[in-house]
């Protein structure tokens, strides 16, 4: 069977990015045949130009490709690293300290209630300093790996999609703790860049 919309993939995978010595790179992250990512194509999980590399591959099939800057999270934005008052993530006047430490990502809403995420950069008296960037901006994406598995999409995979579900779960939902590789958008238990980190549209 071959990778078409509605279809439910799994792979695995190496995420490397541009090292800091020229002709080197660097692994970000990794799904394995034992922990795979897993996604429904054609529907907005995964990044266009990674769908567009795997479409018409089948289980078995090796795929090794870059996806520019451009074609993923674009480049990095000095004007999106923002200090915040402080009040906005204290709880009675106190910090929620298990939430808010320097290096983790925290869900925030924009003016228009969208979530984004967001990594606390520094904590001042004053100020939390967070940058909205996604984690991957400025990075060319370089995927190596293999599709383990192609199959038609259950109707409640698909069900789940249409009503909001969560992506790249199992068919548990979000709340079995089935996330595959993180990028699904029900809650931060695991950022990866296969499922919907990097390599799908979620930021």
């Amino acid at each position: 069977m071959k990778i078409t919309a509605n279809k439910a993939v799994s792979a695995e995978y190496e995420l490397y990015v541009d090292g800091e010595t020229k002709g080197e790179l660097e692994l970000m992250e990794k799904a394995t045949v034992h922990e795979p990512m897993s996604f429904i194509y054609g529907v907005g999980m995964m990044l266009p130009k990674f769908e567009e590399n795997l479409f018409g591959m089948q289980a078995g099939d090796k795929f090794d490709f870059i996806i520019n800057t451009e074609d993923a999270y674009g480049l990095y934005d000095d004007e999106s690293v923002l200090d915040l008052d402080r009040t906005i993530f204290e709880i009675d006047g106190k910090l929620d300290e298990e939430m808010i430490f320097e290096g983790n990502v925290v869900p925030l809403m924009d003016s228009e209630g969208n979530r984004i995420n967001a990594q606390v950069v520094t904590i001042t008296d004053n100020h939390v300093k967070v940058d909205l960037n996604h984690p991957l901006a400025g990075e060319n994406l370089h995927f190596k790996g293999s599709v383990l598995e192609v199959r038609e999409a259950t109707e409640k995979e698909l069900a789940a999609l249409m009503g909001g579900g969560c992506n790249g779960c199992g068919e548990g939902g979000c709340d079995d703790g089935s996330c595959n590789n993180g990028s699904c958008g029900c809650d931060d238990k695991e950022e990866k860049a296969g499922s919907c980190g990097s390599s799908c549209g979620c930021n």
